[in-house]
């Protein structure tokens, strides 16, 4: 057995083990950011990161493309290689720079320690956040961002599969919690706006989740010119194919079905649920979109980001 299959299998393991202390943990502010406590009690090593200049940063708002993207840039990395990319779960190929938990479960911290670079490396952290270290090494960043309405759906029912996440509460009042930006992560209108302004000054490739639903082929061959790297046709088609919604949903790497029951209820909802854009039109009344579009034009009136809530 590889070691990284015994990684896969330990982290796995891991969590089965720190199950019966897992609870929808609270948030606590970081910088005036709502953090899980974990986090936020291990803020200063989070902060402290250094990174190596080959590492990647993929960065988002929670449930905005993230395991979509981790995947394209792996099979980039691998030229399309399939088996090469089911090495381990997602997380362990791609640690998420600032995930804490209950041990035994190691953080994102741990497993970066582990690797050598060139590391892909993920967060949701908003640009303010992130450690100065990516930009002093000038790291390539690729930021993915979709739509409000849509985001705040998968999100609403991410968090109530998640039980390390808090009590979402009832679809009316979860509007009001994103909009105010009291969700962990905090604000995604800041979110958003954050890493579209600093863009150009560090580089940061920035990608909309409806784009590479519209057009995969084009969004992947952006990402590879991004990453400096070539493929071929052929190879890139694979690549579109096997980071289709269908594939990735089947992909037990990928699907995050390695989360045992009690942390990730896929009975709830499942951790890939369906990947479309305008599903927001299923969850919001005709009133509550009304208000959602005034509030939105007051929080973005200084910015235009040009988002498409329909496809």
């Amino acid at each position: 057995m590889s070691g990284e299959n015994e990684e896969q299998l330990s982290y796995s393991d891991a969590i089965k083990k720190a199950s019966p202390s897992i609870t929808r943990f609270p948030v606590i502010p970081v910088r005036g950011v709502p953090l899980m406590s974990y986090i936020a009690q291990n803020w200063d090593s989070i902060w402290a990161f250094r990174p190596d200049p080959s590492d990647l940063l993929i960065a988002t708002y929670p449930k905005a493309g993230t395991t979509w993207t981790q995947e394209i840039v792996d099979l980039l990395y691998h030229n399309g290689d399939a088996e090469a990319c089911r090495r381990a779960p997602t997380p362990v190929r791609s640690p998420f720079l600032e995930i804490f938990s209950p041990a035994p479960i190691p953080s994102g911290l741990d497993l970066l320690e582990k690797m050598d670079p060139p590391r892909v490396i993920k967060t949701h952290l908003p640009f303010q956040l992130v450690p100065p270290g990516f930009w002093e090494n000038k790291c390539k960043a690729i930021y993915v961002a979709r739509n409000a309405k849509d985001n705040l759906v998968s999100y609403y029912h991410f968090d109530c599969m998640n039980q390390t996440q808090p009590e979402p509460g009832p679809w009316e009042g979860y509007i009001h919690k994103f909009m105010r930006g009291e969700l962990s992560w905090g604000s995604w209108y800041d979110h958003v706006k954050g890493y579209w302004v600093e863009r150009e000054k560090r580089n940061i490739l920035y990608l909309f989740y409806e784009d590479m639903k519209e057009n995969p082929r084009r969004e992947v061959e952006r990402i590879m010119r991004y990453l400096d790297l070539s493929v071929s046709d052929e190879v890139l088609s694979r690549i579109v194919q096997l980071t289709s919604f269908k594939n990735m949903k089947e992909n037990p790497m990928a699907n995050y079905s390695f989360i045992p029951e009690p942390v990730f209820c896929q009975s709830i909802s499942p951790f890939m649920r369906k990947g479309e854009v305008g599903d927001w039109n299923n969850h919001f009344t005709p009133e509550q979109s009304e208000m959602f579009d005034e509030d939105y034009e007051k929080q973005m009136k200084d910015i235009k980001i040009p988002f498409r809530c329909q496809i």
